[in-house]
């Protein structure tokens, strides 16, 4: 179990990193530099977030399991009012640390918990189904309403968030994260989370399916890109073809998901047996010391990272290699802190105060 759980806490530190790579990239507007750097950064879109929300599945699981297989009420109501707290602050921080940062993820992530709420006693079997629910209703909700709505997408502004349509348009259906289909990364994690991942023929089936579907998915939709993009035979422009066959974060289509999803997996099942062979190496123990620290480094990451680039006029109109070695620079630095403070402190300063509040 100790093998285990450095798995996931080096995992996310990595999921951390990754979305430091994006903010930063898209704080700075980092648009020029490497070619090969903007390709490399690009990497992490809409990767690294599914891969937080992920382990926030696995997490839930965690946390719940003695409550859900207790088959005690009393026991099971304590585990979803503890769900419904946690999410409801997230919320409340996520909204709070919005005018801040944007593209935050926190609100988002407090509704995921609050569907986790609801779902946490249901079988292994409802919870893929409820999983592919989420994501396939997301092109019906695009059929139905305007994606664009509030958007101005040369500037990545969002207009009209603080009224009450646009905050559960944002929420809902097209905000950065929006719970259509996001949650599904988290019940697809708590799935996920049940499985028996100290068994090593379960981790290696996981890794080969998640495999086959990343490349199936990435490559397939990458051929439908290409082949719809030089037909002239059809009502379908360039840029419609790119939409629709996309497998990036905006808009998330069900491709994305799957990919995001798979590779997520493919993530995971590494770090766990990565942990396991080289759970004594010095660099695998302080991505796991990292990891526990995920919540303040999210948070540091804009209002002291963000925030010093800004205090010395170098936020904005960067290259892409000023952004990824500010990003290096703050990743280290959050490495050290993580390592030095738990030296001292149980867990880190965020999740302190995250635990006695929800306590």
């Amino acid at each position: 179990m100790k093998q285990r759980i450095i798995g996931f806490d080096v995992a996310r530190a990595l999921a951390v990193f990754g979305m430091v790579v994006v903010n930063f990239k898209i704080a700075m507007g980092a648009k020029t530099g490497s070619t090969i750097l903007l390709w490399f950064a690009s990497l992490f879109e809409g990767r690294a977030s599914a891969l937080f929300v992920v382990l926030a599945g696995i997490g839930i699981t965690f946390l719940t399991n003695a409550d859900r297989k207790s088959n005690n009420s009393s026991s099971i109501k304590h585990a979803r009012t503890s769900l419904i707290k946690r999410g409801l602050l997230l919320v409340v921080i996520g909204l709070a640390y919005s005018p801040i940062w944007v593209a935050d993820i926190l609100h988002f992530y407090g509704f995921y918990f609050l569907i986790a709420a609801m779902i946490f006693t249901i079988s292994n079997r409802k919870l893929l189904m409820v999983s592919v629910f989420v994501t396939l209703l997301f092109p019906l909700l695009m059929m139905l309403f305007d994606y664009d709505k509030g958007w101005d997408w040369s500037s990545f502004t969002y207009h009209g968030f603080w009224t009450f349509d646009g905050m559960v348009r944002h929420i809902f259906f097209n905000g950065f994260h929006p719970v259509f289909p996001w949650a599904a990364f988290l019940v697809f994690g708590m799935w996920l989370g049940r499985q028996d991942l100290t068994v090593n023929k379960v981790r290696n089936k996981l890794f080969l399916y998640a495999s086959m579907i990343w490349l199936f998915t990435e490559t397939g939709f990458y051929w439908l890109r290409h082949s719809f993009t030089g037909l002239n035979s059809i009502s379908l422009s360039a840029e419609d073809a790119r939409l629709l066959f996309s497998t990036s974060i905006i808009p998330p289509f069900p491709q994305y998901i799957l990919a995001a999803g798979s590779l997520a997996v493919m993530v995971i099942m590494s770090c766990l047996y990565i942990s396991e062979r080289y759970s004594k190496n010095k660099l695998i123990l302080s991505l796991y010391q990292t990891g526990q620290l995920a919540l303040t480094l999210y948070v540091a990451h804009v209002i002291i990272g963000m925030g010093f680039l800004d205090a010395i006029n170098s936020l904005k109109n960067q290259t892409i290699d000023f952004s990824l070695f500010s990003t290096l620079v703050f990743c280290l630095t959050g490495m050290i802190f993580s390592v030095l403070w738990l030296k001292h402190f149980k867990t880190g300063p965020l999740e302190w105060i995250f635990r006695k509040i929800v306590k």
